[in-house]
């Protein structure tokens, strides 16, 4: 029996050398390690994905879905990527891996948890997505739908650890819903950056994980400052925890710093809500 706090046991469970977290799926990260080059080709983007049968088949699942529709039905990884483009399929692949990954928790309570991030990284991913095409930033929207995706992958990293701790504790200790917030609440960011540092994903979602509750007014970061926004829409409907109906997002430091009006962001909350339902569907 030990009787170290929780909070002292998840931190050196990160800082354990021997730690070996399969929050990413490899696949996934070498996806996004070929596209952040220049030279690529569709053939080394489909000899990636199909060498793993699930991950394909919920690839061509996921791009077959509502969410992803407009296209014709696909059948195979290379109309997928010929269809969708490369860094449209490459989307899909991170976000059917980061599924997986927050419906492997075992623990009751600690898996209920990771639906309720579940939810709002996906609706934090479409959101972001979505008003990086509306409002200008196009050129973002494939880098705000993995930002979005991604920014509280720490919050997954330490249900996982505490998950670890108590499947092994003798006594088998219950994790509450308000234990593990508090947890999250002050280690989730830098415990995510550096998971994102361990894995060598791109300094740009490194640094929204790092800095996605810090002030962004003064950064200049456009990309931080969109998901930040999306983040309190999806936090109004709920997606996250419990809704916060009084939430003004126009009157947001990041709304009046985009520029972002009242109707759109009307029309940014009703999008999240139809959407949700579509990706929840093809699940």
């Amino acid at each position: 029996m030990h009787e170290k706090p929780f909070v002292e046991v998840v931190k050196e469970q990160l800082e354990s050398e021997t730690l070996n977290l399969p929050v990413f799926h490899p696949i996934a990260v070498k996806l996004q390690g070929i596209l952040s080059g220049k030279d690529f080709s569709i053939d080394q983007v489909v000899a990636l994905i199909i060498k793993d049968q699930a991950l394909t088949s919920q690839v061509l699942r996921l791009a077959n879905s509502a969410f992803f529709s407009g296209l014709a039905k696909v059948t195979t990884i290379t109309d997928a990527v010929v269809r969708l483009g490369t860094r449209e399929v490459a989307s899909v692949a991170m976000l059917a891996s980061q599924q997986h990954s927050y419906n492997s928790l075992t623990h009751p309570e600690l898996k209920s948890h990771a639906q309720v991030l579940w939810k709002h990284a996906i609706g934090c991913a479409i959101g972001t997505r979505w008003l990086c095409e509306k409002n200008g930033y196009r050129n973002l929207a494939q880098e705000g739908f993995i930002a979005g995706l991604l920014h509280d992958i720490g919050s997954l990293l330490i249900l996982k650890v505490l998950e670890g701790i108590v499947l092994t504790d003798g006594e088998q200790r219950g994790v509450s819903r308000e234990l593990a917030n508090e947890i999250i609440a002050a280690m989730h960011t830098e415990s995510g950056y550096q998971l994102m540092q361990k894995w060598n994903l791109p300094e740009v979602y490194c640094n929204i994980v790092r800095d996605h509750h810090k002030d962004v007014e003064e950064t200049g970061n456009v990309l931080l400052s969109l998901v930040r926004l999306v983040d309190h829409a999806c936090r109004k409907l709920g997606l996250g925890g419990t809704p916060e109906p009084n939430l003004m997002l126009a009157a947001t430091s990041e709304a009046q710093g985009l520029g972002i009006k009242e109707i759109m962001l009307a029309e940014l909350e009703i999008m999240i809500e139809d959407a949700m339902e579509m990706v929840t569907s093809a699940a």
